[in-house]
């Protein structure tokens, strides 16, 4: 009780049929200490009434753009300035849409542009409907300006369908707001920890062309180094992004060079590690890269050989520089993740690792993932959450390690469970 306390939240309903459970986050919200005002779509008020909200809140409930009494004093505006938070729930793919296209055609859209408080989501759609390439697209660009999603959870659905979409219940939405309130209001602290400081980062994967039509590449889909991009530059830094072949909109703050082989990627970031304090290589650069035929390779018989040559590893390289920045990698492991982890890191003489487990459900593709973060003399484990937050806590660990380093001082700030 009181984690809300004194807290404005603005709570956007919009037309989704999770709308029927919409009053009871209004009442968990106040029972956390929040004053909630809420505004609703065309769409939703078709679905519940705008007097149950009214009633639950205590507050005149808000629905058209076109008010003429409120909109005379600019109440879209006032609003957007009132909130602390903007929480939308449920929030429809429709609305991501155009949230994420800057839409401003109703009330809702137009406070979420208008405002400069935070943004969080709870998605609710069809789980074929959130699997769509568009709505994860919606998604990743809303997260790449700051806005959180909070689910959606997998379960039954209203259409009759069973997967992810439904939205998350209103109970732990409530918690999930507390804990975002309370990282949120945390890292305005802590946001100058990157500050002054030059950062290289690398992400994504490589494609290694086999002729002019066919290449060789990984599954890795650039989300994390992404979200470590995105994580620095909160934390003040002054960030450069070589990405390889991703579908992934830049985050704010970042300059960003797109490469596609291996030698590109090596060849950009030894061009830009000049003056650089800290480097993290969050790509999957591949290891071995055939020799190109100047044409199509014609089916002519039941297998082809291909001749594969040894890439140049970018971090050992990177690590080895006379000056070199303080170099963290990054490790995806099938199996044995700290002893490959831990050789990794001895073998390349980096300052740093991050370490995760992949395979299914695991690391690629996925909105979330756990990291076992190792140094020299110890590390840190970190559980499952949302990229971006668990790219969050391992800038967090850079820059204590960073600080540390250039202190001299090697103690560790956690060693993982069985060392």
């Amino acid at each position: 009780m009181g984690q809300l306390k004194k807290k404005r939240i603005l709570l956007g309903i919009t037309g989704g049929i999770a709308a029927y459970k919409s009053p009871d986050i209004v009442r968990r919200l106040q029972d956390a200490g929040a004053e909630v005002r809420v505004v609703m779509t065309a769409s939703a008020a078709r679905l519940i009434t705008p007097t149950v909200f009214q009633a639950v809140s205590a507050h005149p409930v808000r629905v058209d753009l076109w008010d003429a009494e409120a909109e005379a004093a600019m109440g879209h505006i006032e609003l957007a300035r009132w909130a602390d938070y903007v929480l939308v729930a449920p929030a429809t793919a429709h609305f991501m849409s155009q949230l994420a296209a800057g839409a401003a055609g109703n009330l809702l859209t137009t406070l979420c542009l208008a405002t400069e408080a935070p943004i969080l989501l709870a998605p609710a759609m069809n789980q074929v409907m959130w699997r769509h390439p568009a709505t994860q697209a919606n998604r990743a660009t809303l997260e790449s300006r700051g806005v959180r999603c909070i689910g959606p959870a997998v379960g039954s659905q209203a259409c009759g369908d069973v997967g992810p979409g439904r939205m998350v219940e209103p109970a732990e939405l409530v918690e999930a707001c507390v804990a975002a309130v309370a990282r949120h209001e945390g890292q305005t602290a802590v946001s100058g920890l990157l500050a002054g400081l030059r950062v290289l980062v690398t992400a994504g994967p490589t494609r290694e062309p086999i002729d002019p039509v066919r290449f060789i590449s990984n599954r890795s889909s650039g989300k994390m180094g992404f979200a470590v991009a995105q994580a620095a530059v909160e934390a003040g830094a002054d960030l450069t992004l070589i990405a390889g072949p991703v579908n992934l909109p830049t985050p704010r703050g970042v300059r960003r060079t797109d490469v596609e082989t291996a030698e590109q990627m090596c060849a950009a970031a030894l061009d830009c590690i000049g003056g650089a304090d800290i480097y993290i290589g969050a790509a999957a650069i591949s290891d071995y890269r055939p020799e190109a035929a100047p044409q199509k390779i014609k089916k002519r018989s039941d297998r082809l050989l291909l001749e594969m040559g040894k890439s140049q590893d970018l971090l050992a390289t990177i690590a080895a520089l006379p000056k070199p920045p303080f170099t963290v990698g990054f490790a995806a492991e099938t199996e044995r993740l700290e002893e490959y982890a831990r050789q990794k890191l001895e073998g390349k003489r980096l300052d740093m690792i991050v370490a995760n487990l992949v395979g299914a459900q695991l690391g690629f593709d996925e909105d979330d993932n756990s990291a076992l973060v190792l140094w020299r003399d110890g590390g840190e484990e970190l559980s499952r959450m949302s990229k971006l937050e668990l790219a969050r806590q391992i800038i967090r660990i850079v820059a204590a390690r960073y600080t540390a380093s250039r202190a001299g001082s090697v103690t560790p700030l956690r060693r993982p469970a069985g060392n």
